[in-house]
């Protein structure tokens, strides 16, 4: 199997570093952060160095592409999530599948300690603001443009659009700071990086494509092989059960 070059690569390139200054600079300006997460990878496509840097916000995390995710696995790190006192729900942004749920965990679990104060205090009608972030081509603007109901931020398939912040109005009481995408680190990790790029989270620019293409080639050819072999055994049981009820 043809190893891909990665090991030279700094994952964190100067953009990246300058996003999480961005990140760093701008929480003071909102409530709490949702971090959009493939569900598919959800380990590979949360950036670490995150929990940390938004540790002064309430935090949650949305489990993004459910719809071609295993529905198990994705329950699974729901729960994981809601276990480790983090808000957490899977959608697909697409769709608008889940979506209506994000909005209750907000205000019920997010950033109820906070609302009940702002009511207290007399504070009502205040709008709450949150930063979205997460790695690139993880639908960060699909989502806002599917709370928003309109196609307010870019949105390609492929990694990189989002490049600068832009606040977005989604309703009277909500609004989002959209920030450029952050990447998880260490694209040393083999594991980590193939799972991105056959997710389509990492430029083609700083992978060997060529590599990339005969470890998929490979991938594809080794389940081929398991199919056929699981073919062959089934035909040679029905050879042998099959006669018995004749």
């Amino acid at each position: 199997m043809p190893e891909i070059q990665i090991g030279n690569i700094q994952w964190f390139p100067g953009h990246m570093t300058k996003t999480k200054r961005m990140i760093s600079a701008n929480l003071p300006l909102v409530d709490g952060v949702v971090a959009l997460l493939d569900a598919r990878i959800p380990l590979s496509s949360c950036n670490p160095d995150l929990a940390q840097l938004t540790e002064s916000k309430p935090y949650m995390v949305m489990l993004n592409k459910a719809d071609i995710a295993d529905p198990n696995m994705t329950a699974q790190w729901v729960r994981w999530y809601q276990k480790q006192g983090i808000p957490a729900l899977s959608a697909d942004c697409l769709s608008g599948k889940g979506i209506k749920q994000f909005l209750p965990v907000v205000r019920e679990q997010l950033l109820k300690e906070l609302l009940e104060k702002r009511k207290s205090s007399g504070m009502v009608g205040r709008p709450v603001r949150l930063m979205i972030v997460g790695i690139p081509n993880v639908g960060k603007s699909s989502f806002i443009n599917k709370m928003a109901g309109s196609k307010r931020a870019k949105v390609e398939d492929r990694p990189g659009v989002t490049r600068t912040k832009q606040w977005v109005k989604i309703d009277a009481q909500t609004e989002f700071l959209d920030m450029p995408g952050v990447l998880a680190p260490k694209l040393d990790d083999q594991q980590a990086a193939l799972r991105l790029a056959f997710t389509g989270a990492i430029r083609d620019q700083i992978l060997d494509t060529e590599a990339l293409s005969m470890l998929l080639l490979e991938s594809i050819h080794v389940i081929l092989l398991l199919l056929s072999i699981t073919f062959f055994s089934f035909n040679n049981i029905q050879s042998f059960i099959i006669p018995e009820f004749k």
